[in-house]
């Protein structure tokens, strides 16, 4: 059944254009393949679908994540910073902010933020 099978996030977009300009540009994603329909992006074993809809950004839940290494994750944070990205803070149940990143004892943190489209993407680490 499904258990076997690698799942593609599914991402929609108001406009291609400037959605390439961020998955490219801002996270640094390879295309895998592109058409009329959408962009396949490469990332670690799987692939993200970037696609025109005019559904884009009504969700208002983490849309794709990306586990981090806890060595590689201050190093992801301040690239993302550098290019203009802003987290997002909200009411945890627990753990604490520090300047838009959520911790959670020692090994887990986590930030959020959005696409121009508003699609949440999260980074995280020590799951």
């Amino acid at each position: 059944m499904l258990g076997t099978i690698t799942p593609v996030p599914t991402l929609a977009v108001s406009d291609l254009a400037r959605a390439r300009g961020f998955y490219e540009g801002v996270l640094g994603l390879l295309i895998a393949s592109e058409g009329d329909q959408g962009i396949n992006y490469t990332t670690g074993s799987t692939q993200v679908l970037v696609y025109p809809s005019s559904f884009a950004g009504t969700n208002k839940a983490t849309a794709v994540s990306f586990p981090l290494d806890k060595d590689a994750f201050d190093t992801e944070v301040a690239a993302l910073r550098t290019k203009g990205v802003t987290f997002q803070t909200f009411d945890l149940p627990e753990g604490t902010w520090t300047d838009g990143v959520a911790s959670y004892g020692d090994d887990f943190r986590s930030v959020w933020f959005s696409d121009p489209d508003g699609n949440i993407i999260n980074l995280e680490t020590g799951m």
